[in-house]
């Protein structure tokens, strides 16, 4: 079946978007904490040059991210400055045309398979291991960010997987309430709620209305 263009959007600079695949058949995507942690550094190696992140949670089966797409300059001065051998055709292609929804499509296709790859030698498994094309959601309004935010952090709590979201160890949640060093854009994201204090309570308060209200977000 075709997929809804909704889960569809089109990458534009500056653009806001969750973004978020499970593996086919709903086999499992992380087999071990070394899978996690991998999966994390080529996530960070593919995308961290072109999006910037505000949420992130690696579910069993399933991931969800949510970015903000970086400035045509800045994704420009990032493939200038790496060396020719480095720059693939995609990356020569964008700094002429500047198609950005073309190379950010790429990159993720590239982390995708980085990390398939890897995972298909350590386990001696063969084939596609993501479900068809990724998904992505643009975020256009205040309430859907403040939604999107919570929904991914306590997606584990969804799944049934932990009582309290919070006890669930792969999430971007913990480093919000940490001073530990991040790269996810948490003082942006921690005074879009208001301060640390009202970042936990409302998480606490509302995760139930935002999975279950007639609005809440659809996994397609």
């Amino acid at each position: 079946m075709p997929v809804n263009k909704k889960y569809l959007a089109v990458f534009e600079p500056h653009g806001i978007y969750h973004v978020y695949n499970r593996t086919n058949n709903k086999e499992l995507l992380f087999r071990s904490v070394e899978n996690y942690f991998y999966f994390l550094k080529q996530f960070n190696f593919y995308i961290s040059p072109i999006a910037e992140t505000f949420a992130w949670n690696l579910l069993p089966n399933h991931f969800h991210f949510l970015i903000r797409i970086k400035p045509v300059d800045v994704i420009e001065e990032w493939i200038n400055s790496l060396a020719k051998e480095k720059q693939t055709k995609t990356h020569l292609h964008f700094l002429a045309d500047q198609n950005i929804n073309t190379l950010i499509e790429v990159e993720f296709r590239r982390f995708f398979t980085s990390y398939a790859m890897a995972f298909n030698k350590m386990y001696e498994r063969s084939g596609n291991l993501f479900y068809r094309t990724f998904k992505r959601v643009e975020i256009l309004k205040d309430g859907q960010f403040t939604q999107a935010v919570i929904y991914i952090h306590a997606n584990a709590q969804n799944h049934k997987l932990v009582k309290n979201f919070a006890d669930y160890p792969w999430t971007s949640y913990h480093s919000m309430v940490s001073n530990k060093s991040t790269k996810v854009l948490r003082e942006e994201v921690v005074n879009w709620f208001g301060g640390l204090e009202q970042f936990i309570t409302i998480h606490k308060d509302m995760t139930d209305y935002y999975y279950y209200f007639p609005g809440a977000i659809e996994e397609e």
